[in-house]
């Protein structure tokens, strides 16, 4: 899948509602004000990055994919800095970003652990990391057999095997939520995303936040 194709499935109905599902997530976990730095690491074509900066934060997007980067560069805004770089050794100093956030990036990453630790190293307050999960419809329909379409070669994790990755480090406050329950995107699905709490660990896209220090 090529970068306009994959950034274009965002607008389908589905995409528009999964994306917007995911993103509310993800900004609520990491809980940064207007002006506050945010790296994205593993931004691919950047919606979420872009989504970030229109809620105010100064945004950087990082991809070892120089094409999709250059998609994301043209799709822009000019704010939004794009950095070729890779997860397991980020081209930053300690403590450089407010906040950071992955998205489902880390399970196409051969070393997740140490990509994690260079999240939290460049994390000032804090960060939130989603993968993909195991323990989800999701899986039962996109993920088996080495996955399809863009989830092609993604590793799947159970919820209760993520904490594993932050053993060691200096966080504190570790929470798992979810989201994308029923990944169909239909008016049951949409109900049901709103009566289901988020700590719940079935949904689709299972993140790990908390505070670095």
């Amino acid at each position: 899948m090529d970068a306009a194709a994959y950034d274009a499935w965002y607008d389908t109905p589905r995409g528009h509602w999964i994306g917007t599902t995911e993103f509310r997530l993800l900004s609520g976990l990491l809980r940064a004000q207007p002006g506050d730095t945010l790296l994205d690491v593993g931004c691919g074509t950047g919606w979420f990055t872009r989504r970030f900066a229109e809620e105010g934060l100064l945004a950087t997007g990082l991809d070892p994919n120089p094409d999709w980067l250059a998609f994301a560069r043209a799709k822009g805004p000019p704010a939004i800095r794009w950095i070729t770089g890779d997860a397991r050794s980020l081209p930053f100093p300690d403590c450089s970003f407010d906040g950071v956030v992955s998205v489902a990036a880390l399970c196409f990453v051969d070393d997740e652990r140490q990509a994690v630790a260079e999240i939290v190293r460049v994390a000032r307050r804090r960060f939130a990391i989603g993968w993909l999960n195991r323990a989800s419809l999701l899986y039962g329909q996109k993920g088996q057999g080495g996955g399809s379409g863009a989830y092609h070669g993604a590793r799947w994790h159970h919820p209760d095997e993520l904490l594993d990755f932050f053993s060691g480090l200096a966080v504190r406050r570790l929470a798992v939520h979810s989201a994308i329950f029923l990944p169909s995107g239909n008016r049951v699905a949409r109900t049901m995303e709103r009566l289901l709490p988020p700590t719940l660990p079935w949904g689709g896209l299972v993140v790990v936040s908390g505070e670095a220090g």
